[in-house]
């Protein structure tokens, strides 16, 4: 009879990146954690997932009747109510992402306390969530384009690239909010406020064009702008062509990614100690 094999579990060296032979050996927990999260949320609603579509369909009819009607904020061309959901739905899974990753540590920590898995799972899954409804509420986008007879760009294939690209962006800001609330249970505290104030200078409700030159350069230093202005361009064909807004929206995702998670592995081997102490 063969002996049963020994696992030994040790703590991993400081600053390290990922490794991503270990998340691949851990990738049926991430889609199970997923999976759960998804039932959970829609769990005893009366319509379910269609929550994923009426939650922006009520923000642009506001948005539309508001900056749309009574403001009458340029749309590039295209109609308000498309122009508009076309920014609000990578803009609300980047939101997501930052309000329920940040949390997700302390939401698992009965899980985190006594089964060993690599901890970064924990907000992955819950920005795959995200993504996912971002994913489904697209469909009420294609809707809108049909009703309103948009035609559909031919660079609609960076379309992918614009959701891997607001992942990483959403990603690496979580790595470093949800190792930062196990320590500091104020930071969740202060999603709510850094998410309004990121709307207002993220190009959702109104175009880039409207923007003064000179205060382009720092428009673009925000990753989200690159995002959502070539998201509308892969799909209408208007708008600034990716160019320099997205080579600085994809170097700056990269900076916030790799330092956010270098961040987390650094903090993750003092998570049960923080967690069983309550924060600070």
């Amino acid at each position: 009879m063969s002996a049963k094999p020994i696992f030994k579990i040790r703590p991993s060296s400081a600053w390290r990146f990922l490794d991503f032979s270990e998340l691949w050996a851990y990738r049926e927990l991430v889609y199970f954690l997923t999976w759960r999260d998804i039932k959970v949320r829609y769990k005893q609603t009366a319509i379910g997932i269609a929550w994923t579509v009426l939650q922006p369909l009520a923000l642009v009819t506001v948005f539309t009747l508001l900056f749309g009607r009574l403001v009458q904020v340029s749309s590039d061309g295209i109609p308000y109510p498309v122009f508009v959901l076309a920014g609000l739905l990578p803009w609300q899974a980047f939101s997501r992402i930052l309000s329920e990753s940040s949390n997700s540590l302390i939401t698992d920590q009965r899980l985190i306390s006594r089964v060993y898995f690599p901890r970064i799972i924990v907000p992955l899954a819950s920005s795959l969530v995200a993504t996912f409804d971002l994913l489904v509420s697209t469909i009420l986008l294609f809707a809108l384009m049909f009703v309103y007879a948009v035609t559909l760009s031919p660079f609609v294939v960076w379309l992918p690239v614009m959701v891997l690209l607001m992942l990483i962006s959403g990603l690496g800001i979580a790595f470093w909010l949800s190792a930062l609330n196990v320590e500091y249970r104020d930071v969740v505290y202060t999603i709510p406020f850094l998410t309004q104030l990121w709307f207002f200078v993220t190009p959702v409700v109104y175009p880039m064009s409207l923007i003064p030159e000179r205060w382009r350069f720092l428009y673009r230093l925000n990753p989200m702008t690159g995002v959502v202005e070539t998201f509308r361009w892969s799909l209408f064909g208007t708008g600034e062509a990716p160019g320099l807004m997205l080579v600085v929206s994809l170097l700056v995702s990269a900076a916030i990614f790799t330092t956010g998670t270098i961040w987390f592995r650094n903090r993750e081997r003092t998570f049960i100690d923080a967690i069983g102490s309550g924060g600070r």
